[in-house]
Parts: C-alpha cells; sequence; structure tokens
C-alpha cells in the first residue's frame, strides 16, 4: 500500500493523468497586449525606417534667390526672380532684434533643444490655451525649416514624422546661428517677399540691417499668417500681432517693458505699396539684353535662381536723355502691336573703355531689340570707311576726285541732289556726303580692302555679297546693328583701338564671390596718325556740312 501510494503521489507530480490548468484572463491580456506593442513598435519602427531612407539630403539647403542688377554707380536698376522672390541675407547682416524676435516668438528654446522640443510643444499648448489664441508656436525653427524648405504644408502624420526626423538631421549637420540663418532667407512674408531682406525692402525700402525694433517686431509677426497680417491687407491686425512679438520679447528678456512700449507706438515708415519693385522700364531694354547674356553664359537658373549681383556699365542720367530723345520722334501711325511708327534706337557708349552707357531698342517695351538686333541699311553713314581706307592708301583730306557722271556696268550711281560739282576735294566730298565721288574712291581703293577695314573695326554682318560699289553708299545684304556701329566708329574717338563693348563690369554670387569681371578687351586696327585725320574730316561734316543740325556747340 505504502508503495501504490507513492506511484499515485509520483504520478501526480509529473502531471500524467490530471487536468492542465487554464490561461488566467489577466495573463492573457497582458500577453495580447506584449503582442500589440511589438507589431506597434515594429511597424513603427519600420515606417521610421522607411521615412529615414527617403529623407531628403540636408547638406545643401540653398533655396532659389532673385538676383539684382545695378548701373555703374552701384544704384540698384531692377531685382530679377521666377517665382520667389528672395534675397539672401548672411546673419551678421540681420539685426539682433530680429533674430531675437524670431527666436522669442517661434521657438524660445531654440539654442536649447536639439531640433525637436517637447517641452515647448506643451507649453506652448498652455500658453494659447490660456490666450484664446495662437501666441507661440509648437514647431521649433529647425521643424519650419525643414518643412520650408524641403517638405510640403500638408498636414498628414507622415509629414509631421518627416519634418521631425529632417529637424534632427539639420541639426546634426548645421549650427544653430546657420540654422537660424537659412530659416530667415527661407520662409515666406507676404507680398511675394521670401526672406527677411525682401521684406525689409518690401514694406519698409531698406535693408534687413537698418531695420528698426518696431520694424523688425512687425516682420517677425508675419510667418505665422502672411497675408492676415501683412500691413498692406490689414494695418489694425498687423500692429496687434507686432505687439505679441513685443510682449514675447519682454517674457524672454531680449527687451524691457519700456523698450516694448516705444516701439509699439513708433512710426513704422511703411512704403507705399507701388514702391515695392523697381522701375525699370526706362532700362528694360539694357535689362533684358544683360539676362540674355548671364543665361547664354551661366544658364537660366543662374540669373533666375542663383542670388547674383550684376554691376552693369548703364548711366541712368544718360538712359534717361536717352529715352526722352526717343520721345521726339513723330509718330506716324500705331501699328497692329500697339507700337509708335516710325521706331528708332540708340546706343551710347564710351569709347574708351567699351562702357555701354545707354541702350534703347525702341519705343515701347516690345522684345524686340533695335539696338543689338535690328540690321539695318547704314546710308551714308558706310561712308567712313571708305574714306579711312584711302587715307591709309596714301590720300589726304586735300586729294581731288572728280564728282561728275560715271557707269559700271549697268549702275550708274546719283547724287543725292542729281547734280555735279565737278573736281573737289576729299574733304568736301565727304563734308557734304556726295556719292559720286565715295563711290570712285572705293573703286581706286578696292572693295575687298575696304570691307576688311569694316570688319576689323567691329561690323559683322558683311558678307563675300557685299564685294560691290554699292557698299560705299551703305547698300549691304543684311545692314549693320546700332551697337556694331558704334563699337566701329568708337574705334575713330578712341585714336584708332577698338574697344568690345561691354554691359557687366562685375557679377558676384550670392556668398560675396566674383565670378565674373571684365576687362578692358581692345587691339589697334587703324593707325592713330589716319583715325587723326578721318576723325577732323568728319567734325568738317557737323561744322559746315550735312551734319550742321548736330552741332552743338562743341566737338562732335
Amino acid at each position: 500500500m505504502s508503495n501504490n501510494s507513492n506511484a499515485r503521489s509520483s504520478r501526480r507530480s509529473n502531471g500524467s493523468g490530471s487536468t492542465p490548468k487554464k490561461t488566467s484572463p489577466k495573463r492573457l491580456f497582458w500577453i495580447c497586449a506584449l503582442l500589440l506593442i511589438l507589431i506597434v513598435a515594429g511597424g513603427g519602427c519600420g515606417f521610421i525606417s522607411a521615412t529615414l531612407s527617403n529623407l531628403p539630403d540636408v547638406s545643401n539647403v540653398r533655396p532659389s534667390a532673385s538676383s539684382q542688377i545695378y548701373d555703374v554707380h552701384g544704384n540698384l536698376i531692377t531685382t530679377v526672380h521666377s517665382t520667389e522672390n528672395r534675397l539672401p541675407v548672411p546673419l551678421k547682416d540681420v539685426p539682433k532684434d530680429l533674430q531675437n524676435a524670431f527666436v522669442a516668438t517661434e521657438d524660445s528654446r531654440f539654442y536649447s533643444h536639439h531640433g525637436i522640443d517637447p517641452v515647448g510643444i506643451l507649453r506652448a499648448v498652455w500658453v494659447n490655451i490660456v490666450h484664446s489664441g495662437v501666441s507661440e508656436g509648437g514647431s521649433t525653427i529647425t521643424q519650419q525649416l525643414a518643412r520650408n524648405a524641403f517638405l510640403s504644408q500638408d498636414r498628414t502624420f507622415k509629414r509631421k514624422i518627416s519634418e521631425a526626423l529632417l529637424a534632427l538631421k539639420i541639426e546634426q549637420h548645421y549650427t544653430k546661428d546657420e540654422i537660424l540663418e537659412m530659416y530667415m532667407n527661407q520662409i515666406y512674408f507676404g507680398q511675394g517677399a521670401y526672406g527677411v531682406q525682401s521684406a525689409a525692402h518690401v514694406y519698409f525700402g531698406k535693408d534687413a540691417s537698418q531695420l528698426t525694433l518696431a520694424q523688425a517686431a512687425l516682420i517677425a509677426g508675419l510667418p505665422q499668417s502672411p497675408n492676415y497680417y501683412s500691413p498692406f491687407n490689414d494695418l489694425e491686425a498687423s500692429k496687434k500681432r507686432q505687439a505679441v512679438v513685443l510682449g514675447q520679447m519682454v517674457k524672454y528678456g531680449y527687451i524691457t517693458q519700456e523698450q516694448a512700449d516705444q516701439a509699439r507706438q513708433a512710426d513704422l515708415g511703411l512704403v507705399a505699396k507701388q514702391e515695392q519693385t523697381h522701375e525699370k522700364s526706362n532700362a528694360s531694354y539694357f535689362i533684358n539684353y544683360v539676362i540674355a547674356q548671364v543665361s547664354e553664359k551661366y544658364g537660366d537658373d543662374a540669373i533666375y535662381k542663383d542670388g547674383l549681383k550684376i554691376y552693369t556699365t548703364l548711366d541712368m542720367n544718360a538712359q534717361n536723355a536717352a529715352v526722352a530723345a526717343m520721345q521726339n520722334l513723330p509718330n506716324y501711325y500705331t501699328d497692329s502691336n500697339g507700337l509708335h511708327q516710325p521706331q528708332g534706337a540708340i546706343v551710347a557708349m564710351n569709347p574708351h573703355n567699351g562702357y555701354i552707357m545707354a541702350m534703347v531698342g525702341g519705343r515701347g517695351d516690345d522684345a524686340f531689340n533695335r539696338a543689338t538686333q535690328a540690321e539695318r541699311q547704314p546710308g551714308s553713314a558706310m561712308k567712313p570707311f571708305v574714306y579711312i581706307a584711302a587715307i591709309q592708301s596714301g590720300k589726304t583730306p586735300g586729294s581731288i576726285v572728280d564728282d561728275s557722271p560715271v557707269t559700271f556696268g549697268s549702275w550708274s550711281p546719283k547724287n543725292y541732289e542729281n547734280d555735279f560739282e565737278g573736281n573737289m576735294t576729299y574733304r568736301y566730298a565727304l563734308q557734304h556726303s556726295r556719292n559720286i565721288p565715295a563711290v570712285k574712291i572705293a573703286d581706286e581703293v578696292g572693295m575687298s580692302k575696304i570691307i576688311d577695314l569694316a570688319k576689323k573695326m567691329g561690323i559683322t554682318t558683311l558678307t563675300d555679297e557685299d564685294n560691290n560699289l554699292s557698299t560705299a553708299l551703305g547698300g549691304l545684304t543684311h545692314g549693320v546693328t546700332p551697337l556694331e556701329m558704334v563699337q566701329a566708329y568708337g574705334v575713330l574717338a578712341n585714336g584708332g583701338i577698338k574697344v568690345q563693348p561691354t554691359a557687366i563690369v562685375k557679377i558676384v554670387d550670392r556668398n560675396g564671390q566674383v565670378v565674373e569681371e571684365n576687362s578692358i578687351q581692345e587691339k589697334r586696327v587703324v593707325e592713330e596718325k589716319d583715325a587723326a585725320i578721318i576723325t577732323d574730316m568728319l567734325e568738317s561734316v557737323i561744322n559746315g556740312g550735312t551734319g550742321g543740325n548736330a552741332a552743338i556747340g562743341r566737338p562732335a
């Protein structure tokens, strides 16, 4: 009996032959909860891993920037931008008041967190509840930079996760000052202005470095709702938002209450809305000429996105005078494009350095620049090339030519007055623009020599078909452009040295590095004594010849 009892006891201890114990509900709950946590955690890790792998590279936060074009005196002519009017500015040129206004309003713990700020989020929620409105944001400055530079504005969970992860990456890659600088150059301020520099220009007509505390507080309050808080749209709402920003600056010790009160009462100095854009109509042809040159050399993105500073040769005083002179043309009719006819063009170039001081491509604002693109027959303006070639061949202003009927094949050239004056000096023939003497001189010198000389002086439109005597009177296959004729005549004014017409003096990139700096390109193409002789002969044209109406009381 003792043995049997031990056996039964042994079987019970081994569980053999007994009913299994049931899992308790409590234990089952914890098992399911653990499995759910593992599934969610695994899915979350997978989601975060996938999101991380698709995050953009943060090593080059470089927003599109507008380019600026300046005249020869360093005055801004116009700003060129595509979709975003942005003028990047380094942090050192941003007033401390403006920097502090952003930090106090948007992210008071900016200098202590690492991209995301749970404490700041909780505090923002509490402050906004207490104030029954939005006075502090939950996103850090770094998160806002991530959103504006790389992400859409969609309010989705995925975007928020991406924003937070990107903020962490940005904080690892950049210093706090670099992040603040990028942020202030990236965000939108309404009225088409991106970045603090453009905002300062749009609202106050000045650089960001010149902003007062009152102006800085107004600008720092705009990003929350740029259109609503724009002083151009609702000045009262803008002032209320300014007061909130100043209050935040007092709260975090950046300014005193007295400074805040003074700023609230200060005159904002807003510019009128119509003064926001720089007037460019008086220089539109020149501006388009410069833009085309930069785009051809560096690509369209350089001019529209890279924030270049382009310093040009244009003298706005000369430009305005040229535009005014063009208005003196008669108006015979208006064509189908709305342009007054006749049209015209003006180019003024400094013959010593090639600087284009003024350029008017027409009357109106069409795309066709007649100063650089219109190939027109030069007429008697070709005659000086004939006389220069003759002087180079040993002739003098006193040499004699017979103004009498002549025929070359089937062509008999005529004088404008349809008369003949017999023997005359070369000076007199040029002074009175006689056609037959010019043709006879060209025949004697040789048209090939004349054409070669004109090409050396800057005329590029001449062809083999122009190697005929009618070219001496300006009857060309294609014609010449005003810009090329200015260059060629400039040779004479510059003592026989040709200089390349120049519209751009220097180009500087957004970092202040010189991209290119033009030097004078010159070449002697006419001997100095020959240039002096023909120049003196041409002065006779104005002093007592066909150009008398151009006499202005000084050598010309």
